[in-house]
């Protein structure tokens, strides 16, 4: 259990951008679940695959018999809720015992976003590494920039996913779901240099059709990649809390930010639901009222 747990908190990391404070509470939540499986209180279960509904009913029982607030009870069924979502997505469970599980229900918090600024110094940082690994790096960063990639997705790209000539990318979300985003040139540039100069100095007889790889020549990991992009902020002096996630939140706010459809952008993100999309809606209107205020001579 606890190699499962820590793969979703490595997954809450990396590609959800997590704060470290929220990393610890899940943590903390979370162990406290599999103490409370493994204990008298309730049925044994050492494999998640063993977890039912009744385990977790329990559970919620034995918060309320503790005395916790409600506050806090939603918080840990939150968590139980989130975990298990990850571990059917991952095939770890075949079914979702934490489906009836109920929370009251919390307001989101917006996601984190670079201004258009902080995205070029970025850039501009990992692009002055002419290494093997710096032309990999700039190439991953371009077209997770480009394309408002997931993590996930990027680090999947095999090499005929990305078509340089007609400038596109094929991405796999969520479930399988296959989407085509365009790219713009410097996206382009980037993986064609990666392609030539770069990944034929990586690859050996192990790495398949992947894309991006490793100096040993295996796929590349979001965990690597997410400690390449934050050498490159810290090279760019970005003192932001920065994972590949908050380039994915800066792509759909820029390109809002721009006159972009709402309905594009949710079509190039891979959302199933638009209203999933128009959470950036909140990131844009917030920045319409910061031009209003520097621009409007009344509201000076």
């Amino acid at each position: 259990m606890d190699d499962e747990l820590d793969n979703f908190l490595n997954y809450l990391t990396v590609e959800k951008g997590a704060s470290p404070h929220t990393i610890a509470a899940y943590a903390s939540d979370l162990t406290q679940l599999i103490e409370f499986l493994g204990s008298g209180s309730s049925p044994a279960a050492r494999q998640w695959r063993d977890v039912a509904t009744e385990h977790l009913t329990r559970y919620v029982e034995d918060m309320d018999a503790r005395g916790y607030s409600p506050a806090t009870r939603a918080r840990k069924i939150a968590s139980v809720k989130s975990l298990f979502k990850f571990l059917r997505d991952e095939g770890v469970v075949d079914a979702n015992p934490a489906d009836r599980l109920r929370a009251p229900r919390a307001g989101r918090p917006l996601p984190r976003a670079l201004s258009v600024m902080q995205v070029e110094q970025l850039l501009a940082a990992m692009a002055s590494d002419r290494s093997v690994e710096g032309l990999r790096d700039i190439a991953m960063l371009e077209l997770l920039y480009a394309a408002g990639l997931r993590v996930s997705e990027l680090v999947g790209l095999g090499v005929g996913d990305v078509d340089l000539e007609s400038a596109t990318v094929r991405a796999f979300g969520k479930g399988g779901k296959e989407r085509l985003v365009p790219l713009h040139d410097k996206a382009v540039a980037a993986v064609a240099v990666y392609q030539s100069r770069a990944r034929p100095k990586l690859a050996n007889g192990k790495s398949g059709d992947a894309l991006f790889l490793n100096r040993r020549g295996g796929r590349m990991t979001r965990q690597a990649f997410w400690l390449r992009l934050r050498s490159g902020a810290a090279r760019a002096g970005l003192e932001v809390h920065l994972t590949p996630h908050t380039l994915r939140h800066s792509f759909a706010t820029h390109l809002l930010q721009g006159g972009a459809n709402l309905r594009q952008v949710q079509e190039m993100l891979g959302h199933a639901s638009i209203a999933t999309t128009q959470i950036y809606t909140h990131l844009t209107n917030e920045h319409v009222r910061q031009e209003f205020d520097k621009a409007h001579p009344r509201a000076r």
